[in-house]
């Protein structure tokens, strides 16, 4: 069970049309799966309660990040790693471990 709808997703991303609808799912569950990790979070005990909204915005940011951008390289343009300030987003529930 993903974190983040896909409509609540097309609406961040102002996607009125069908047409990407699979597509949008996809990155979805890649940004949750890429968050999980990043974070050491369990998802499925975390889906069983309220998430926090820096999280949600989390997902939402680095989801759309990966839609409009499918492509490692882009040439012409500046690009960016990660959304500015996804991580400072996260690390408040990073799972340090040592």
């Amino acid at each position: 069970m993903s974190i983040i709808t896909l409509n609540d997703l097309k609406t961040h991303l102002n996607v009125t049309f069908a047409t990407d609808d699979a597509l949008i799912t996809g990155k979805i569950a890649a940004a949750e799966s890429w968050i999980a990790m990043f974070t050491g979070a369990d998802w499925p005990s975390v889906s069983a309660d309220p998430v926090d909204d820096a999280l949600k915005e989390a997902i939402r940011q680095l989801a759309a990040h990966m839609y409009a951008n499918r492509e490692a390289t882009l040439i012409g343009i500046t690009s960016q790693e990660l959304p500015f300030g996804l991580l400072d987003l996260l690390t408040p529930y990073r799972c340090w471990s040592f």
